[in-house]
């Protein structure tokens, strides 16, 4: 099942893209707002074009490309399960809306995840190994959990590869670069 987002007025409309074919072009009328819009199945000729172009990465595109490991969001009755690829620095973590300052959009309906909701430092020591810092940002008062633990106003914790993050009603688990998936792992397994 693949999602589209209404242009007008950011409603998810869901399909199933097994019944047609790459190159295929869709049209949708969003149920909220009407508004009509079409997509094409496939890949896109521009991204081709602009892979091309990368064939020498400058180095600070070369580091922005590094798996810096990702955030795993859980599926529950406000979103779908999503994948958040992190980068070096700060990642801002938060609810998806037009100009808002997350650099990692969440896509929900949970009303109670701030549209900056906490950051994610990512950084390297001289060993090459990824150093990951979480910090609460919300507004709201909801908070930001690590394992049941609410995080203080300001506090900073060093978090590693399966650390459980609540924000809201929303459930984040980190897999530090390198490491798998526990389903990818298992669907590995039962291959061979």
């Amino acid at each position: 099942m693949k999602r589209v987002r209404c242009p007008k007025c950011n409603k998810h409309i869901t399909f199933d893209e097994t019944h047609y074919a790459d190159g295929q072009t869709l049209v949708f009328e969003c149920p909220d707002c009407h508004r009509q819009f079409g997509i094409r199945i496939g890949v896109s000729q521009l991204l081709t074009t602009r892979k091309e172009e990368k064939r020498n990465p400058t180095t600070q595109e070369a580091v922005a490309e590094q798996d810096c490991g990702r955030l795993l969001v859980v599926e529950n009755v406000f979103h779908y399960r999503q994948e958040l690829q992190l980068q070096l620095g700060d990642n801002i973590i938060g609810r998806h809306v037009h100009g808002s300052q997350a650099t990692l959009p969440i896509e929900t309906r949970d009303p109670s995840v701030d549209t900056t909701h906490c950051i994610i430092n990512v950084r390297q020591d001289r060993q090459g190994n990824f150093i990951y810092t979480l910090r609460d940002a919300s507004t709201d008062g909801t908070g930001t959990f690590v394992a049941l633990r609410l995080l203080a106003p300001g506090e900073r914790l060093r978090i590693d590869d399966g650390t459980i993050i609540t924000i809201g009603a929303t459930t984040l688990i980190l897999r530090a670069a390198g490491c798998e998936d526990e389903e990818t792992t298992a669907e590995s397994r039962q291959t061979k």
